[in-house]
């Protein structure tokens, strides 16, 4: 019990402590066929649909409950004392499937990490754990919460106890209160157990009486005072039921020693070792960044375990001085910085291209200051601006690029920016799912990102000067914070061999993003408007095509209405299946069009497909900003292997594939005051690279004849003449060819080309007999990361891919794909990234006007100023052909036009 004691009034207030016991077991399981398991699972492959199902459901009753004590309690095996009294005990339970074992650990991690207890026993049930700990803490006047989805557990509901039972998926609780049991079951809790010996238990393959439901058992046990007394007067009992129930006594009783909870078994913690105490934050996170688990699930699992910032923490947050400077003081704080790096942090509001700002905090060993915009005077705009804009003034800050595009939209320059602590971080751990500055900061500096005042107490600010100003307390503390984590990073860069790949290429390169995001790319929104209605006429008229084969109107969008329709009404081959029934993705219904040819797949798919171009046009419109142009946002940090992406519209998934696709982009413009388009790109950039990397001297040899490389390729393979290559036989190799660099199997390649995995692997024989370097280097390549943990591009970059030594073979092969891609991937990453900032920097060194627009994979976007095209064209030649020095040569294509389409090549 708690005593807590009223201020004003004296009187203590006695509280009960509160136990709440969960049933992982069952709680996982629950969770595993609640959520779709195709819908979660992290890049390794690793599954975590329990995983989130278990931690929804367990911050949810940690919130709602607010126990005082916590446990969680495991089945270890279904050897138990049970199974030796009768052997088929469970045995109708279907085998645990592969994709639940494997996330039981990380479960368990999870609660080490919440410092939330999980106990297991050897031959016996979680339930019994918990039967125990509920005696034992009903002993001691706790309150006791049981939440489980096993019925077996009603037996232990009381006035002081009470089971949570799921009703749907992991959200819903029914409260089984004594009187909540008995109105379901009409006999008290305690008697729930004898319902269940008659009436049986097919989850445990505990057969019951035939014929006898639980209203009858009800009914016998309330009429002769228990399941004893039933027995007893077995005899008694007339009718086919009465029969039933004589003839089938040794299993009523069977049963009911087999239901009955064991109260006493000898645990090593009591429920007095039960009590909540605090998370470790910084491992909880790093799990949730494993499991990419992000937005809405971890800010409620913050919420609940750190619902302020006065909870105690493993260690202090930070402590500095600082002030807010004076209207006309801006000019003497920055001269008297010096040259020491400074962590600064803008506040502010960007995106699309621009932004504002409203304030600096700045950070140094020795204090800190905040200035705000407003009220500056003319001498404070013209210091900071000179400041900003001095290369020998060192900067450090977090994800520098949105605040660049604000300090430019208020025209000024950002130069001396020596470390971004989000880039260093993503160099460190590119698989990592978040950058946020809360949680770097906890993870390599141990520190919330709070302030600590000299009296050890958890308040932002003690300096009087800086008053009740918490947004000058928290800039000048964002800013501290960038700069003490900047030192833990460079280190960890250093160590990782990044130091050249950050201040080279993603330093560099942040700035060259944020001006083209600046520029943006013009759009002639007519012409998309215009496509948005043919897509939208072509969707009616596919959706009126497949209605009129099956005669009636459904929701082509219903994966359930679709299963009725393909595999009950229309008796297709059955697709592959998942927890919600056979699957209708893309994939799969291309597959079986393939197979049947049927006119309502030929009308489903083409609906499919113009419902998609027709939503990637109206997200386009939405973001055209009031310039007519359209500025996306590059993001440096997502991809693992060192892609850039982009966001707000994402330009890298207009479809080029087909005519209707590429028409989308036409849309795509030359803007005002400028001659044309121009788009370079890198052919056959990843076999490039494989070839450089491998050195087989074939691959070497194909590349260096300038000849149509797939067609040689094939030719080496089969061993016929180039000249006589056919259609089928380079659209196999170009298919291997590009799978290599992604890690393609026999059964994908199979796919692919649409024949039997046994010809995909015999073609694959047949490949590597033939380049004999690429198999070598694949091979080694994959042995080399399982001894170093990672894998390296050419610039450095490394992929670390601890599941190279999982012991899950889901998890392992998914690790040796990455491990195969990611080099190649990454280096051709790396290579377009080098050639972005040496064009950029002869562009500069040339006078041109012309501009660099877009990075899409390969390719970059020009927009051409009048006259400059040759010049434009011979330089972007030049400077992508020379961004690496390989053993092949870098061949380089560019074409020009007035939209993005026309300027194909």
């Amino acid at each position: 019990m708690s005593v807590v004691v009223d201020r004003v009034s004296g009187v203590a207030d006695v509280k009960r402590d509160r136990l709440l016991l969960l049933d992982g077991h069952s709680l996982a399981y629950r969770a595993f066929f609640a959520l779709p398991v195709e819908n979660f699972s992290t890049v390794t492959g690793q599954n975590t649909n329990a995983v989130y199902g278990f931690t929804s459901m367990l911050v949810n009753v940690l919130r709602d409950e607010q126990p005082t004590h916590v446990a969680v309690a495991f089945d270890l095996s279904r050897q138990t004392f049970r199974l030796e009294e009768y052997s088929e005990y469970k045995a109708k339970r279907n085998k645990t499937p592969d994709e639940f074992k494997s996330q039981l650990p990380l479960i368990q991690r999870l609660l080490d990490a919440l410092h939330i207890r999980h106990v297991s026993l050897a031959g016996y049930e979680a339930d019994d754990i918990i039967a125990t700990w509920v005696t034992q803490g009903l002993e001691a006047g706790m309150e006791v919460l049981i939440l489980t989805g096993d019925r077996d557990s009603l037996q232990l509901v009381t006035e002081s106890s009470t089971v949570l039972y799921p009703m749907r998926g992991v959200s819903d609780l029914a409260r089984m209160t004594p009187a909540a049991v008995e109105e379901k079951y009409g006999v008290p809790p305690a008697r729930y157990p004898e319902i269940a010996a008659l009436v049986g238990e097919d989850s445990d393959n505990l057969p019951g009486i035939p014929g006898v439901g639980p209203k009858t058992a009800a009914k016998w046990i309330n009429t002769y005072d228990g399941l004893d007394n039933v027995i007893t007067h077995a005899d008694q009992i007339k009718g086919k039921a009465g029969d039933n129930l004589r003839a089938h006594l040794g299993d009523v009783m069977r049963n009911r020693r087999l239901n009955a909870l064991v109260r006493d078994l000898a645990l090593d913690v009591a429920p007095a070792d039960l009590g909540r105490v605090e998370w470790d934050r910084a491992a909880a996170l790093e799990l949730l960044d494993e499991l990419e688990f992000r937005g809405e699930i971890r800010t409620r699992i913050t919420d609940v375990l750190a619902p302020d910032d006065d909870a105690p923490v493993e260690e202090s947050g930070f402590s500095l001085e600082g002030e807010t400077l004076a209207p006309g003081a801006v000019g003497d704080y920055l001269a008297g910085l010096g040259t020491s790096p400074v962590g600064v942090h803008v506040r502010g509001a960007w995106g699309s291209g621009t932004g504002r700002v409203d304030g600096f905090g700045f950070a140094t060993q020795e204090g800190a200051a905040y200035v705000g915009v407003e009220g500056f005077t003319p001498e404070d705009e013209t210091a900071l601006a000179e400041w900003l804009a001095d290369a020998d003034k060192p900067k450090i800050m977090h994800d520098a690029k949105g605040p660049q595009l604000a300090l430019e939209a208020h025209g000024w320059v950002l130069r001396g920016l020596v470390t971004d602590t989000a880039l260093s971080a993503y160099i460190v751990a590119p698989d990592q799912r978040s950058y946020d500055l809360a949680d770097l900061t906890l993870r390599y500096l141990k520190r919330e990102l709070k302030q600590e005042d000299d009296g050890g107490q958890d308040s932002l600010f003690g300096d009087e000067e800086v008053g009740g100003d918490g947004v000058a307390k928290t800039s000048m503390l964002f800013a501290r914070a960038v700069l003490d984590l900047s030192v833990e990073l460079d280190s960890a860069v250093e160590a990782s061999g990044g130091h050249r790949l950050l201040a080279d290429v993603e330093l560099p390169l942040l700035h060259q993003l944020a001006k083209m995001e600046q520029v943006g790319i013009a759009v002639d929104t007519e012409h998309l408007d215009a496509l948005e209605r043919h897509f939208a006429g072509q969707m009616k008229q596919a959706a009126d095509d497949a209605f009129a084969v099956i005669g009636k109107e459904i929701n082509l969008g219903s994966p359930k209405q679709l299963q009725v329709v393909l595999f009950d009404e229309l008796d297709m081959p059955k697709t592959k299946r998942t927890k919600t029934g056979w699957t209708t993705d893309a994939d799969a219904l291309q597959q079986l069009y393939v197979k049947t040819e049927h006119p309502f797949l030929l009308a489903l798919l083409r609906h499919r497909d113009v419902t998609r171009l027709r939503v990637t046009i109206e997200g386009l419109l939405k973001t055209v900003q009031p310039d007519g142009r359209i500025h996306t946002t590059f993001n440096q940090t997502i991809a693992a292997t060192g892609r850039l992406s982009s966001t707000e519209p994402n330009l890298q998934n207009i479809p080029v594939r087909t005519e209707e696709g590429r028409g989308i982009r036409k849309g795509f413009v030359v803007g005002d005051g400028f001659e044309s388009l121009m788009t370079a790109d890198y052919s056959q950039i990843e076999m490039r690279i494989m070839a450089h990397l491998s050195e087989d001297e074939l691959l070497i040899e194909a590349f260096r004849s300038g000849r149509d490389f797939h067609s040689i390729t094939a030719a080496r393979v089969f061993g016929v003449d180039p000249d006589v290559v056919s259609v089928e036989q380079r659209a196999k190799i170009k298919a291997m060819n590009y799978g290599l660099a992604y890690g393609l199997s026999a059964f994908g390649l199979s796919q692919q080309l649409a024949i039997e995995p046994s010809e995909a692997r015999g073609l694959m024989d047949e490949y590597f007999e033939t380049f004999g370097g690429i198999r070598d280097y694949l091979q080694g390549l994959v042995a080399g990361a399982r001894r170093s943990g990672y894998t390296e591009t050419i610039m450095g970059r490394r992929r670390y891919l601890p599941d190279l030594l999982s012991d899950n073979r889901q998890r392992r092969e998914t690790a040796e794909r990455m491990a195969l891609n990611a080099p190649i991937q990454g280096s051709a990453a790396d290579l377009i990234k080098v050639a972005m900032l040496r064009v950029q920097a002869a562009l500069d060194e040339a006078g041109l006007t012309s501009r660099m627009l877009l990075q899409v994979h390969d390719e970059l976007v020009f927009e051409v100023a009048a006259g400059e095209r040759e010049a434009l064209e011979a330089l972007v030649r030049e400077q992508m052909g020379s961004a690496a020095d390989l053993n092949v040569p870098l061949d380089v294509s560019v074409g020009t036009g007035p939209s993005w389409h026309d300027a194909a090549h």
